[in-house]
């Protein structure tokens, strides 16, 4: 039994290296995805209520009665999307996104550029995060059933609560290469002054 604890011990630096893959994936394929419209119509909730980016949109206040099931087309609502910049706000979130996981990418290189990604990563979880406290959609609405509001999240509250996840993963991303980048410049250092 303690053979299996010893090796479970040494598995840090593959769990950091899935981590960061993991990361990479999430943020190139969700930051992908925003360049869809169904994907830019499933955020707004989540922008129109966010007192950091609703501005972003033009008529943020009237998405309810304009929302788009996943998977069903409905001219009317999309050029009310169109109208109100969603899918404009849409793609350069996802440019952003797309981003963070490119910098991410960098750790083998510039880990220091890695970092960066990392803290950004951490600060988008935070903003994320905050939809918890600003989305009315996050939480299971008063529909008859006794059980509504807080505690009981919705489908979008489970999906903002995964964040906490991503806030972590990036904690330990950034430690790892910010360990990297000042491991070389010591070696560097070192290397100089000889």
């Amino acid at each position: 039994m303690v053979k299996l604890f010893e090796m479970a011990a040494r598995l840090d630096r593959a769990g950091i290296t899935v981590t960061r893959c993991g990361l990479i994936v999430v943020l190139l394929w969700i930051g992908g995805l925003k360049a869809f419209r169904y994907e830019a119509d499933g955020i707004v909730p989540f922008v129109a209520n966010s007192p950091l980016m609703s501005f972003f949109y033009n008529d943020g206040e009237n998405y309810s009665s304009h929302r788009n099931p996943e998977g069903k087309l409905v001219p009317e609502n999309r050029a009310w999307h169109e109208a109100n910049n969603t899918y404009g706000f849409a793609w350069g979130l996802g440019a952003v996104i797309v981003l963070y996981g490119v910098l991410l990418c960098f750790h083998p290189w510039l880990p220091q550029v890695a970092a960066v990604g990392s803290f950004l990563v951490f600060v988008m979880s935070f903003v994320t995060l905050s939809f918890l406290i600003t989305t009315p959609e996050c939480w299971v609405p008063a529909l008859g059933d006794a059980r509504h509001g807080f505690p009981y999240l919705s489908g979008a509250g489970r999906l903002v609560l995964k964040d906490a996840i991503m806030m972590g993963a990036a904690l330990v991303t950034l430690a790892s290469s910010a360990q990297s980048y000042l491991r070389r410049r010591e070696h560097s250092l070192a290397a100089d002054a000889v």
